[in-house]
């Protein structure tokens, strides 16, 4: 299997030029979603190499009282991608131009990167509507949000009852309230073991929430598909990276600005992030540390964000309130009309 970081070391830059989203364009909310709504899913990215688990998505969606429809190039076939770049953009224009789609659901992979510069951007600004996920779709929902000022959302199909209780209630309920992870404590444990928060710096701290997935925000720098991170508050995730690449991205942060900018750090999960092997390896903890504590910012590492079953959905954009003794994230307004 052909590795995501393999194609984005082949063309990572080493600068981020940040867009002039904020004080240029105005936040644009999506309408929230309604039972009955039609939902459109695409393939942004790696094609679709087995159709179980699109029919999983789908068996979900449809649980929650969506009908689903799939983009016409949903399961064409160019190498590893699902089809050609204009192929895919096309799913994603088209869904966009359809008034009877609400919302669209991003597939990951690797290739969102590539069709960015072939989306037609005035036509989602005229059009807003829910665009949703994660991994390697990051890369599309960051450019929507910079180039449009859509509110777009980081997060994933909503496979369980956890996830889908945070997208219900972030994209169809249009509620704001306090992310945090849930407590595990029962008869067999005296502690909390698992969804443990780690403080990295304590503190409060106010901005608004942008992010994604690590490797996806490096492999588009350089570019003019990045926000301003001026005032932000900025969460990272990542999966199947060595310690040694998290720490060079998280270089390429600090020496380029991102990291002298934002008003507070969220590190989610780093998912099969284990240390490499030789001698004297610093762990995930001791590498974010060494990163982040000099910064002076509010910092922690362990929310619920990133390749994991249960995940938060979380709208770009808006504003927000991290506690990092709590390891909460406060949203102080709707990511939805």
């Amino acid at each position: 299997m052909i590795k995501r970081r393999e194609f984005i070391s082949a063309i990572g830059a080493t600068s981020l030029i940040p867009a002039t989203l904020f004080g240029a364009a105005p936040l644009i909310k999506p309408p929230r979603l309604r039972p009955g709504d039609k939902v459109g899913l695409v393939s942004p990215a790696t094609a679709a190499f087995e159709t179980e688990a699109t029919k999983i998505w789908v068996d979900a969606l449809e649980s929650l009282g969506f009908e689903v429809v799939l983009g016409d190039n949903y399961y064409d076939r160019h190498g590893y991608f699902a089809g050609k770049d204009a192929a895919r953009a096309s799913d994603i224009n088209r869904f966009f131009a359809d008034p009877a789609i609400k919302m669209i659901f991003a597939r990951g992979g690797w290739g969102a990167p590539r069709i960015l510069p072939l989306l037609d951007y005035d036509l989602i600004r005229s059009n807003p509507k829910v665009l949703l996920g994660y991994s390697d779709a990051t890369a599309l929902i960051t450019a929507v949000h910079v180039k449009t000022g859509l509110v777009t959302f980081h997060g994933p199909s909503p496979l369980n009852r956890f996830s889908a209780e945070h997208f219900r209630r972030v994209v169809m309920n249009g509620e704001y309230y306090t992310l945090s992870n849930p407590e595990l404590i029962t008869e067999n444990t005296l502690v909390q073991t698992e969804n443990r928060i780690q403080t990295i710096r304590s503190g409060k701290a106010t901005g608004r929430i942008l992010g994604g997935n690590l490797s996806l925000l490096t492999a588009i720098t350089g570019s003019q598909y990045l926000p301003d991170w001026e005032g932000s508050i900025l969460f990272i995730e990542d999966v199947d990276e060595a310690v040694y690449r998290i720490d060079r991205m998280m270089t390429e942060l600090s020496l380029s600005g991102v990291l002298g900018k934002i008003r507070g750090f969220i590190f989610g999960r780093c998912t099969e992030c284990d240390p490499s092997g030789g001698f004297g390896s610093l762990t995930m903890e001791e590498m974010l540390a060494e990163h982040v504590a000099p910064l002076g910012i509010p910092a922690f590492s362990g929310s619920m964000i990133g390749h994991i079953d249960e995940q938060f959905t979380i709208p770009l954009g808006i504003d927000v309130e991290m506690d990092a003794d709590a390891g909460s994230i406060r949203m102080l307004e709707p990511g939805v009309t």
